[in-house]
């Protein structure tokens, strides 16, 4: 059993609505792609975490339709949390109703996997830009970032409480933006210990370049966005 992680899919129903390769040629048919690696990649014993931005769809019923009906018939089990453009999103019982139970959707609580009998939790929530990012106003976002902290903090608690130590942290946003940053979100990845942190939001090469990956005071740090892992889901665990 292994454990995957992948964000930013922006499928857009079926067929597509909102062709990305207006985003670069590298988009051309990305949705085909992700589904054949995705079938390639993972077993139906694994669990995959959808990091955000899944779908285009505005409500839920068309997110259903066009997106989510054939992410789910994909193997593994998939755990999902919600990025900026997933404005489809609603409450936890709808979204568990209208999908048939297929997801595992993050929202202030946490997924425990057992994996060669060690007993993960899988925690999160959106993330939101922090107060270093150009275009951060204070008047807005200070109050977003406050609701993320919380939601964050409200999962990993709950992790915490069921007795779990080894965290898996996924986010939409990057929890920081440099190796100099001291975010609210990397003070939360000291405090609850977590060791391993998946985040997406962020395209291309030159985005890509710069955003921090790797070990960063016992956490391992992970851009898993689908067009800077050539679409394909990245194993994680």
């Amino acid at each position: 059993m292994h454990i995957y992680a992948i964000g930013d899919l922006h499928f857009s129903g079926v067929p597509g609505t909102k062709p990305m390769d207006v985003f670069g040629a590298h988009w051309k048919d990305h949705r085909p792609r992700i589904i054949e690696n995705w079938k390639q990649t993972v077993a139906p014993e694994d669990a995959v975490i959808l990091c955000g931005d899944i779908s285009w769809a505005m409500k839920l019923p068309d997110a259903v339709e066009g997106d989510l009906r054939e992410i789910a018939s994909l193997p593994g089990k998939k755990v999902m949390l919600r990025g900026n453009h997933d404005y489809w999103w609603t409450g936890l019982s709808k979204m568990k109703k209208a999908t048939g139970d297929a997801f595992f959707f993050l929202q202030n609580n946490f997924c425990a996997i057992e994996d060669e009998g060690m007993q993960i939790a899988v925690c999160g929530s959106r993330g939101w830009l922090t107060p270093v990012c150009e275009g951060y106003k204070p008047e807005t976002d200070d109050a977003i970032l406050r609701h993320e902290e919380l939601r964050i903090r409200a999962s990993l608690d709950a992790a915490r409480q069921a007795g779990f130590t080894e965290i898996i942290l996924a986010l939409h946003y990057p929890p920081f933006y440099s190796m100099e940053e001291d975010s609210i979100f990397k003070q939360l990845i000291d405090e609850y210990g977590v060791k391993t942190c998946v985040f997406g939001h962020i395209h291309g090469a030159e985005g890509a370049a710069a955003i921090f990956e790797g070990q960063r005071d016992g956490c391992t740090y992970k851009l898993v966005s689908c067009d800077t892992q050539g679409f394909t889901p990245v194993r994680i665990r």
